[in-house]
């Protein structure tokens, strides 16, 4: 089914079998007008009611029944990463193979996670992904749009253009973003050009490098409009965007377990969606410019692995004396979130090289990993092993690594029983010893 899947988003099928899917799509959309138009009370009322559903859902699990299948939220733990990464087959609730789709997480810790979605949340998400590009002006299913994420496009040796295809039947171009880099710039500033997108989406990280080779030429761009996510956007790569694309920017936060959403930018701050999943935020600790709290999530359309009161491990910054409750419930806004920015290993061109996380996914016996980058063209990857970890795991690693690497930078894999902390006491999946001007 994975394989299956990862064909079909090369083609115009992925939208109209999955993530635009005739039955659920529509309804998506109707439920987001509807929940739009509604004043507080009635949104409370509406989200009470989806997330009665959910909950009826979740305690269909293993892990519900464990609890005893509470029907009031408050009655749910607060869920750990480490219960679903243990155990994912304790929080499916007996929806069919062949009506959800895999996903896992992007692994940022060097551990993914595996989840399954069902179709309506698929659904919804799209649904939720085009309401806020409507809301920019831009239709949604029929514009073009130009996609600068971590896409694997063409060998990291293959040096030579396109570093791009189209897809959906010629409404996306998705470019390679680990080719861009100093000298490939002039080929992919071309082919923006050409063919002239309506939106780009982009991760944050993809669009500084972009912006930042861009204005160092002295070279500029007209994009309608650019969409983030997965990763923080800061104010400066909000900037560069303008000023080299003349674009309006949003950014949207999201995690692959699907339990909340936000939207919105540096400048004018985030709101919460409260028709996508109930929020609550946990107070961590006060700043000089705000308080700082840890998102916990239940989304409310996934009926094939709910996850309830699901930490996320993110934070979000709020400004001070802003209360948590009008916050969570999408009446105010919240000023920044905290952590999740992108993960990289510069090549030795100069290029960020982005998916690294997708290395040690779907590898057996591999419980975190780590990449240390030494030099411009050596990296070591350290692996914590499980029981069984063989030379088989150690040449699947490799295999995936010939799909984001360049033939030029060398990758020594090293198992080890601790990882590589950093000040703060976290082992992030990427330290670099080496910066872009170096």
């Amino acid at each position: 089914m994975a394989h299956l899947i990862a064909r079909l988003k090369r083609f115009d099928l992925s939208d109209r079998l999955l993530r635009r899917h005739p039955l659920h799509y529509p309804r998506a959309r109707r439920e987001l007008e509807s929940f739009d138009r509604l004043d507080g009370e009635a949104r409370r009322r509406w989200q009470h009611q989806r997330l009665r559903r959910l909950l009826e859902a979740a305690g269909r699990s293993e892990y519900g029944r464990q609890l005893g299948s509470p029907s009031y939220l408050g009655d749910w733990p607060i869920l750990e990463k480490e219960a679903v990464r243990e155990h994912p087959k304790s929080f499916l609730t007996g929806t069919a193979g062949w009506i959800t789709a895999p996903a896992s997480t992007s692994g940022t810790t060097g551990t993914p996670l595996s989840l399954r979605r069902s179709l309506p949340s698929i659904a919804f998400e799209q649904a939720v992904l085009d309401r806020l590009v409507g809301h920019m002006g831009v239709d949604p299913a029929g514009c073009r749009g130009a996609v600068l994420r971590g896409d694997d496009i063409r060998s990291p040796a293959d040096r030579n253009p396109p570093f791009w295809r189209l897809a959906n039947g010629g409404r996306r171009l998705i470019f390679s973003s680990n080719h861009l880099d100093a000298q490939t710039l002039g080929a992919f500033i071309a082919a923006l050009r050409d063919y002239a997108p309506q939106v780009l989406f982009a991760y944050p990280t993809v669009l500084d490098s972009l912006c930042t080779l861009m204005l160092e030429r002295g070279l500029t761009l007209s994009v309608p409009v650019t969409v983030c996510g997965s990763e923080v956007l800061t104010r400066q790569t909000h900037e560069l965007a303008r000023r080299a694309l003349g674009t309006r920017l949003v950014n949207y936060y999201g995690q692959a377990e699907r339990v909340a959403w936000a939207d919105g930018d540096p400048e004018s701050g985030y709101r919460f969606l409260p028709s996508y999943g109930v929020v609550e935020l946990r107070f961590v600790e006060s700043q000089g410019d705000g308080d700082v709290y840890d998102v916990i999530g239940t989304g409310l359309w996934n009926h094939a692995m709910p996850l309830v009161r699901y930490l996320t491990g993110d934070r979000v910054r709020l400004r001070p004396g802003a209360s948590a409750t009008e916050v969570e419930e999408g009446r105010e806004i919240f000023l920044e979130i905290l952590g999740r920015s992108g993960d990289y290993i510069l090549s030795p061109s100069g290029a960020r090289l982005l998916g690294i996380d997708h290395i040690p996914r779907d590898v057996p016996h591999v419980v975190r990993a780590q990449f240390i980058q030494e030099s411009a063209d050596a990296v070591t990857l350290l692996i914590l092993p499980a029981p069984g970890f063989n030379d088989d795991c150690r040449r699947l690693l490799l295999e995936h690594a010939r799909l984001k690497l360049p033939p030029s930078m060398s990758l020594r894999i090293q198992t080890t029983d601790r990882l590589v902390r950093n000040h703060a006491g976290k082992a992030p999946l990427v330290i670099r010893h080496v910066n872009r001007s170096a």
